[in-house]
C-alpha cells in the first residue's frame, strides 16, 4: 500500500537521492573552483602585522586579481615562504605588506623606511612602531627591488621575519591578495586599501 502511493505521487527515492548527490557534487566543484582560482580562506598565525591584523583572525585571500594586474605598494598579501625560510620545506604561508615594488630603492635607517629616497609616511602603523635592519636590508644601506620581485615587510616590525632579513620576493610566490576579514565577528570587514 505504502509502495503504491510513493508511485502514484511521483515521489522517487532513487530519484531523491540521485538529486541530492548531485547537488552536492556541483557544490563542491564550485567551491574547488573559488579555493583554486578565485579566493582562498587564511588564517593569521603570529603577531607580525599587529595592530593591523591580529593572532587567530581569518580572512579571504583575493587569488584572481594579481592574474590581470600587478600588486602595488601598500597590498596585504599572502606568499609561499621562501626557501630559505625554516618552514619552507612544509609549505607554509606568510602574510606582509608590500613596501617596494620592481625598480623600488629601499632603505632601512635610524628606525626609519626610505623609499626611493624620501622617508616613507608609514600612516598605517603608530607612531612609535621602529622598523629594524635587517640581513637583507643592512642599516644605511639602500637595496634596489628587481624586476618581477616584491619586497614585504610585516607591519609590527620589531617582531616579524620578512623581506628586511630574507629579501625579496618573486610575483609566483604570492598566493594573492587579502582583501576580507571574516573572523572574529568583530573584526569582519574589508581590508583598508593602503598607498604610498
Amino acid at each position: 500500500m505504502i509502495h503504491k502511493f510513493i508511485s502514484q505521487s511521483g515521489f522517487s527515492l532513487g530519484s531523491f537521492i540521485l538529486e541530492f548527490v548531485q547537488s552536492i557534487v556541483l557544490a563542491l566543484s564550485v567551491f574547488v573552483l573559488m579555493y583554486l582560482f578565485v579566493a582562498q580562506p587564511n588564517e593569521v598565525k603570529g603577531n607580525s602585522m599587529l595592530p593591523n591584523f591580529i593572532n587567530g583572525e581569518y580572512l579571504l585571500t583575493d587569488k584572481l586579481t594579481y592574474q590581470f594586474s600587478e600588486p602595488k605598494r601598500g597590498d596585504v598579501i599572502v606568499f609561499k615562504a621562501p626557501p630559505s625560510e625554516p618552514c619552507a620545506e612544509s609549505e607554509c604561508e606568510y602574510i606582509k605588506r608590500i613596501i617596494g615594488i620592481p625598480g623600488d630603492r629601499i632603505k632601512v635607517e635610524g628606525g626609519q623606511v626610505y623609499l626611493n629616497g624620501e622617508l616613507l609616511d608609514q600612516f598605517f602603523l603608530p607612531a612609535d612602531f621602529v622598523s629594524d635592519s635587517g640581513e637583507f636590508c643592512k642599516e644605511g644601506e639602500e637595496v634596489t627591488v628587481p624586476t618581477g620581485m616584491y619586497l614585504p615587510f610585516g607591519d609590527n616590525r620589531s617582531h616579524s621575519r620578512d623581506g628586511r632579513e630574507f629579501g625579496v620576493i618573486k610575483k609566483e610566490s604570492i598566493v594573492g591578495r587579502a582583501f576580507f576579514v571574516y573572523w572574529p565577528t568583530t573584526s569582519i570587514g574589508l581590508v583598508p586599501t593602503v598607498r604610498f
